[in-house]
């Protein structure tokens, strides 16, 4: 290299960067560091772990997704949507032991990870669309009024409660203390200030925010040192030193098959937030992600913080804009900021034995408000109701049945809108509308006028046995209702990509149908594949290559040389 040439230099296996790149990413990696200590404590605190459980699968996460993560700058770890859904498969089993609980959130993990790489090994990658924009908007605001009502304990200085009793057990039961007068009031004092100050900071910029975070944590263990109150108000304490290191003993079979359903259920939820926010990120800066590789990358991030003392994890929508607003360039950005958190805990993990626990179950109620997304709310409202009342299912889902429920009711609420838009897809009638050129949707255009003795039809959907019958009836309601007789039925088929044998069969039967009535059934601008299918099929002498032409002008030029039926 010539001395006025920048550097480069290729690390473990990423693209050639330069120096300025490094150090880009050295910096953004400190200043990502500064939000990684009380955010992995908050939420590990919040799935009824050790905090210190989620810096260690801070660590181990952003290090296996630098090394494997197809996305430019992503920072996985310990999310807020996921605390619940850790708390409620793990703390039931674990039955008050906080090392048994160590333990099962590991194996969870480990099982999350298995899931995913299974995933990518069997191309499932198309996974990640099973939850729409509605499903997941409801569930995001169940996940953050779960994760409210849970805190409110933390928050008030009172025994930190399973997630798993559920919202309104939670709720009632932190009245019952508040009525008893349980609270500790210097704990609510505390964390009423660090919550007024965090929310002032949310409404500012990523650096904005993360300043909030750092000094609502420094200044409360300030306080804390120099009151000395850590008798009287509950506190994190100082964090074991050391190396992340595994934590799995104590487990059985029947663990793994206990787990294993809920794994499923965090895995689908991980890989679509994850997937989400990539394809986000790398739209907006001009790249491309496989989905396939973040499921592998995901996966790898998820056993490997199981291995090493953590829980599952997922990709950050909180920290992910504080690197790159840090300057963050690569994923190095990621892999700096879990050394630094590393070293950190070689050197000063006992900084938190002054942090009253209640500032982390602030962070945590913060951060779960954010989720809201009440302008998505307010336009799902104002476009769709149908949507919107998959929204209010889910977010009803979520609250009431629990939160793992929640996640089954999302995915097959997600799956019955698919199916029903495929069994009853939008159909209509192409009229002519004078003045305007081809031909155009009778419902949209009532003053449209049918050719006349010819009707055409459009199908916008795969033909299969589900929906085969709802073609023909609308097919026949066409001609049954029609004022003048109908000697020619065209089917737009352009929008058909698919057909089954059932499907077949019902189109040979309108085609008897329609003869018997006088009508030729043709179709226009049919797709290859489909022409292909319906000659493996057989009925060539019903539906073959003479009733098919390449367009719907063709079609209809074709059909005005019929004679008349009657």
């Amino acid at each position: 290299m010539t001395g006025g040439a920048k550097e480069h230099r290729s690390i473990a296996g990423h693209r050639s960067i330069d120096r300025r790149s490094l150090l880009a990413d050295l910096g953004a990696g400190a200043s990502l560091c500064v939000l990684l200590v009380p955010a992995g404590m908050a939420y590990s605190l919040a799935a009824g772990l050790p905090p210190v459980a989620g810096l260690y699968a801070s660590i181990t996460s952003l290090l296996v997704y630098g090394a494997l993560g197809p996305s430019k700058v992503l920072i996985l770890g310990p999310d807020s949507s996921l605390a619940p859904l850790i708390a409620a498969a793990v703390l039931p089993l674990a039955a008050g032991d906080p090392r048994r609980a160590v333990s099962l959130a590991g194996l969870l993990s480990l099982l999350v990870g298995a899931i995913l790489v299974l995933g990518f090994l069997l191309r499932m990658g198309f996974l990640g669309n099973l939850l729409s924009k509605p499903i997941r908007t409801g569930y995001l605001a169940g996940i953050a009024l779960v994760i409210t009502v849970n805190q409110l304990p933390g928050l008030l200085g009172l025994a930190h409660s399973s997630a798993a009793s559920g919202v309104w057990g939670q709720f009632t039961t932190t009245l019952i203390h508040l009525g008893h007068g349980d609270a500790n009031l210097a704990a609510a004092l505390i964390s009423a200030f660090v919550l007024t100050l965090l929310v002032v900071t949310s409404r500012s910029s990523p650096r904005w925010r993360m300043l909030g975070v750092l000094g609502a944590v420094a200044g409360s263990m300030l306080a804390g040192f120099l009151l000395r109150i850590e008798g009287t108000v509950p506190m994190v304490g100082a964090l074991p030193g050391g190396w992340p290191f595994p934590a799995l003993d104590r487990l059985g079979t029947a663990d793994i098959v206990a787990l294993a359903g809920p794994a499923a259920g965090i895995a689908l939820l991980a890989f679509a937030d994850t997937t989400v926010l990539s394809r986000t990120l790398a739209l907006r800066h001009g790249n491309a992600v496989d989905g396939g590789r973040e499921m592998l990358a995901l996966g790898s991030a998820n056993a490997a913080a199981g291995l090493f003392g953590g829980f599952p994890v997922s990709a950050s929508t909180s920290r992910t804009p504080v690197a790159i607003h840090a300057g963050a360039r690569t994923r190095f950005a990621g892999i700096f900021s879990a050394l630094f958190l590393l070293a950190f805990m070689q050197i000063g993990p006992g900084a938190t034995r002054y942090l009253p626990s209640s500032v982390l179950s602030a962070v945590v109620m913060v951060a779960a408000a954010s989720m809201i997304d009440s302008k998505g709310i307010s336009a799902l409202f104002r476009s769709s109701l149908t949507e919107a009342a998959l929204m209010t299912a889910t977010f009803a889902g979520v609250v009431f049945l629990g939160v793992l429920t929640g996640v089954l009711v999302a995915v097959g609420l997600s799956l019955a809108v698919f199916v029903g838009r495929a069994i009853a897809p939008y159909r209509t009638e192409l009229v002519l509308v004078e003045g305007v050129p081809g031909f155009h949707d009778a419902t949209r255009h009532p003053e449209g006028s049918r050719i006349p003795g010819l009707a055409i039809v459009r199908f916008d959907a795969p033909l299969f046995f589900a929906n085969g019958q709802v073609f023909v009836d609308h097919v026949r309601s066409l001609v049954e209702l029609s004022r003048v007789p109908v000697r020619g039925v065209i089917v737009a088929a352009e929008a058909i990509t698919g057909i089954d044998s059932t499907a077949v069969e019902q189109l040979v039967q309108l085609d008897e149908y329609l003869q018997a009535q006088g009508t030729v059934l043709v179709f226009a601008e049919l797709k290859g594949p489909i022409k292909d299918k319906l000659a493996r099929f057989g009925p060539e002498t019903r539906l073959g290559q003479a009733r098919h032409y390449p367009t719907l002008e063709s079609a209809v030029d074709a059909l005005r040389q019929y004679p008349d039926s009657g």
